[in-house]
């Protein structure tokens, strides 16, 4: 909430705001729990012109899932990018850079993993986009470690290992004393032990 007169930003920067306190509040209260007023009052502005900007409390949530699906991408494909051409170190940096997207970004994560509290077929099909995409990436990514697996083989891994994931950072909520380098570790000695990186 704002005191005295709301100054006045470039309608992209006000969205990222919108969205920013929009992600924390469905977050932390639940997509039901939430409503535009809320979101309104937190961010300083009307809820009419909450609705011009994002047409509905669907469409807001829907606004927060996409960028939270480009952060996590940026994230991944950084990592890839960092470690092009060492494949003992590609995998490994992608996954450390997914657990630490889940600590650095935790009401991203929230919105990303609590698809079942959401029930509109519109924002779990972008959920399940976001969960496709990691899983594409993951495929490449095997592809270019693994050479000797073939298509399906690569899809049935890459499946596993985004699913592994998702457990991972849900299992890490209990035991936050498994850091993101711990949690990687794990999953890295479970998928490929050969292409552990050297300690």
């Amino acid at each position: 909430m704002t005191n005295g007169r709301r100054k006045r930003l470039p309608r992209a920067e006000r969205e990222q705001q919108i969205l920013a306190v929009a992600e924390q509040v469905f977050a932390t209260n639940s997509y039901q729990a939430t409503s535009m007023d809320d979101i309104a009052h937190r961010v300083g502005l009307s809820k009419p012109m909450l609705y011009e900007y994002f047409g509905s409390k669907e469409g807001l949530l829907l606004a927060c899932v996409e960028r939270a699906r480009r952060e996590l991408l940026d994230a991944t494909t950084e990592a890839a990018a960092a470690a092009a051409g060492d494949n003992a170190q590609l995998l490994h940096g992608c996954l450390l850079a997914f657990f630490r997207f889940s600590d650095d970004h935790a009401q991203s994560w929230a919105l990303l993993r609590n698809e079942a509290a959401i029930p509109m077929a519109t924002v779990n099909t972008e959920l399940e986009a976001t969960r496709e995409q990691q899983t594409e990436l993951t495929a490449r990514l095997l592809e270019a470690s693994r050479p000797e697996l073939d298509q399906v083989r690569l899809e049935a891994f890459a499946e596993s290992i985004i699913g592994a994931c998702e457990r991972l950072a849900l299992w890490r909520e209990k035991r936050p004393e498994i850091t993101a380098e711990h949690a990687t570790q794990h999953l890295m000695a479970l998928i490929s032990p050969s292409l552990m990186p050297e300690s």
